[in-house]
């Protein structure tokens, strides 16, 4: 194969009807073999009829607003709290979008409210009787009658989704004026699928020159709140939580599958929604398992028309996702021929390259051709540096598909915004061009992993693997750590503590990890308080097995201890408790230690948890922050336990995560073989090709040893951001 040949594939391209020779020369420049259209954008004749292959977007839920309208019962709805008010007189009166973006919500009267809604004194965590509160439907308001002064008041109410929330962003960032609103119809209802099917089958007659049709993404959006403009943009969004799937009907047919029935405070929960920061229910959870079976099964129904008509289907996994868990057990029934993943970083490149039952995994990369970016930046407009941002993005992704591979990549949006900025042009070209490399080197082999697989354990398991509720929020301890383990040579897994009471800790299972806050899904909530649990990690631990944990590990308020797995790790956290208890004062260990080795200077966390101290004079203290215990190792039987105080995706942390997985593991022997002395490099040692792919994710030169097996050493330098293939 040429350099030429090499060089094409595997990359899709937005085209744009009115910037065809625009389109066909990136096309060229950037290899593309397939060429989309995006939401706002649509394909010229010229474009489709090339021999490019065609991505046409599609999403049901919102393809004809003219139908929406006519039928607005049949819209999706969600449950909303009203904003507490605090009742000044016996009689409190609640306007109930007060606060709340009144062109993405209007209030659903048509469903009785006595049955459907709730109404909370939330000073008393009690409910208000249904024969206390009236609703005016014209006002839009609950009156509460006997309330008692002085405490807060709120209402779970049903809303109708009157503009659908992705178009809305696109329209608002877009500028797109009196463009019409569209709203999204639900497919819950039988009336609603007949359409959708038929609308279906009537756009696959209609583009018999598209070859993949690209659902965007499915049927039920993230939840994702807008707010009074005038106070604040957003007030509530979660990527993976349920809210957005609720209705009447649902509701109705879940209980008669199920047995029971759900209330609207099971959605709201207090004003904390189904956040899948929170331990999810065991209610939650089932409501959860039966809206996917429902978007599977109606799902495959749609797919089915796809392969009928001699199409492939594809996935985008980011925005309508919610009740397609790809991680869940029954993805792989859809039959999707594709799955596309939008991507920043690391371990969202892992997420998608590690679900199973689908043939195709595609990287949307960033930043999309928009003017600005997610967060309102400047991109594609003066102020704006997209090329640079490109490479960042690329550096952290390129860790990961040094792991684990994925088959394309694309971008999207609007394509003629890239004519202003040529060195972003160059800059994709580069990207292509390392991708393709990169994809070649999987085929055939697997990059050389070392013996030892980590699990990370949280209170959502395989199910949430890579943490997907979103993008990288910095600052969370899980979200840093899954970044580092991304780029790691080493096998990882995600396990609940359901897993951990049914089947114990698998037997090739080196090292357990727990990151997180105290109550979050990601440190185990009440999970902690059962007693098995402690007994299952602490007699694994005692065999021989690692942990490691980080910020407020096993952390539950209910018993003598604060980390409920203090006698591994050797450490616990005061919170006011126990104040009088003396403490041990055990000095910070002067000598080298095996996971601190080779790394300089302090070790930045982020936010550290504080007030951590040591329970044994046996704890080894390799790092104090004043009082407080920063990094801590200790030995129990024939186990070992890491403490860490925080974390933070820096290349420091990496190398010190790194470490301490293999002394947790009690094999350091076994630490360095393909690994990078710089700890602004990484490499992947690919036995069967005998290639070695060392990276530089600095935007300085940097000069590195690589560590081969056998102890052979390989020095190099690497520019700014460059890949480097050695033939070994």
């Amino acid at each position: 194969m040429s350099e030429k040949e090499s060089n094409k594939g595997s990359f899709t391209l937005p085209g744009e009807a009115g910037y065809e020779k625009l389109t066909l020369k990136l096309a060229e420049k950037w290899g593309a073999d397939a060429i989309r259209d995006s939401d706002g954008t649509v394909l010229s004749d010229k474009i489709v009829s090339t021999d490019y292959d065609i991505y046409s977007t599609i999403c049901l839920v919102r393809a004809d607003n003219t139908w929406a309208k006519a039928n607005r019962d049949k819209l999706q709805q969600n449950y909303l709290m009203s904003f507490p008010v605090t009742a000044k007189s016996d009689k409190v009166e609640i306007d109930l979008l007060s606060g709340f973006f009144r062109e993405q919500f209007e209030v659903n009267f048509n469903d009785d409210p006595k049955k459907w809604w709730q109404v909370f004194d939330r000073t008393a965590d009690e409910e208000v009787p249904k024969n206390q509160w009236t609703f005016d439907s014209v006002k839009g308001t609950v009156t509460i009658n006997k309330a008692d002064k002085w405490h807060k008041y709120t209402v779970n109410f049903l809303a109708y989704r009157i503009w659908e929330a992705i178009s809305m962003y696109n329209h608002i960032t877009n500028n797109w004026g009196d463009r019409e609103h569209q709203m999204p119809v639900d497919p819950i209802y039988t009336e609603t699928q007949k359409f959708m099917l038929d609308y279906l089958q009537k756009w696959l007659d209609e583009h018999p020159k598209t070859k993949i049709v690209r659902f965007t993404s499915l049927f039920y959006n993230f939840a994702w709140f807008w707010g009074d403009p005038s106070i604040q943009r957003f007030t509530y969004a979660d990527w993976g939580s349920y809210e957005m799937t609720v209705s009447p009907r649902a509701m109705r047919l879940f209980a008669e599958a199920r047995g029971y029935e759900m209330t609207s405070e099971d959605f709201v929960n207090k004003g904390q929604y189904c956040s899948s920061h929170n331990v999810p229910s065991k209610r939650l959870l089932d409501w959860m398992d039966f809206m996917n079976e429902f978007v599977v099964s109606f799902g495959r129904k749609c797919i089915d028309l796809i392969h009928a008509a001699g199409k492939v289907a594809y996935m985008f996994y980011d925005d309508h996702w919610v009740g397609t868990e790809p991680y869940g057990e029954r993805f792989k029934n859809f039959e999707f021929d594709g799955l596309i993943k939008c991507v920043f970083n690391a371990f969202e490149a892992r997420l998608c390259s590690g679900v199973k039952g689908v043939k195709t995994k595609e990287l949307r990369l960033h930043p999309y051709l928009f003017p600005t970016g997610l967060k309102g930046e400047p991109t594609f407009m003066r102020g704006g540096n997209p090329a640079l941002d490109a490479m960042r993005f690329w550096a952290n992704i390129r860790r990961g598909l040094l792991r684990a591979p994925v088959d394309r990549i694309g971008l999207g949006g609007y394509l003629h915004l890239v004519q202003d900025f040529p060195d972003f042009v160059e800059t994709i070209e580069q990207i292509t061009r390392e991708f393709r490399t990169i994809k070649q080197f999987h085929t055939g082999s697997k990059p050389y992993t070392a013996p030892l697989k980590a699990a990370v354990l949280t209170a959502w398991g395989r199910l949430r693997s890579w943490v997907y509720v979103g993008h990288f929020i910095h600052g969370m301890e899980l979200y840093e750590l899954t970044e580092s383990l991304a780029g790691l040579p080493i096998e990882v897994s995600f396990i609940s503590f359901d897993d951990i009471l049914d089947k114990g800790i698998p037997d090739d299972v080196h090292v357990l990890l727990n990151a997180g806050r105290i109550g979050s899904a990601w440190s185990g909530g009440e999970h902690w308080k059962n007693e098995k649990i402690i007994d299952n990690i602490t007699q694994w631990v005692a065999g021989g097995g690692g942990f490691i944990g980080i910020g407020e590990p096993s952390a539950c308020q209910f018993s003598s201890q604060y980390f409920q797995l203090s006698h591994l790790m050797g450490v616990d956290r005061e919170i006011g408790m126990t104040l009088n208890k003396v403490k041990i004062d055990v000095p910070v260990f002067k000598d080298e230690h095996f996971i601190l080795n080779g790394i300089e200077g302090d070790m930045d966390f982020g936010r550290d948890i504080d007030k951590v101290y040591a329970l044994d004079k046996n704890t080894t203290i390799l790092s104090r922050n004043e009082e407080s215990v920063k990094i801590a190792v200790n030995n129990f039987g024939k186990g070992k336990s890491v403490y860490l105080s925080g974390f933070k995706f820096t290349p420091e942390n990496t190398r010190l995560l790194h470490r301490s997985l293999f002394w947790a593991a009690g094999n350091p022997g076994d630490y360095g073989t393909w690994t990078c002395s710089n700890i602004r490099t990484d490499c992947a040692f690919y036995p069967n090709t005998k290639k070695l792919v060392i990276i530089n994710n600095s935007e300085k030169e940097e000069k590195t040893k690589i560590f081969g097996a056998g102890g052979k050493t390989i020095e190099t330098s690497l520019e700014p951001y460059a890949v480097k293939i050695l033939d070994l």
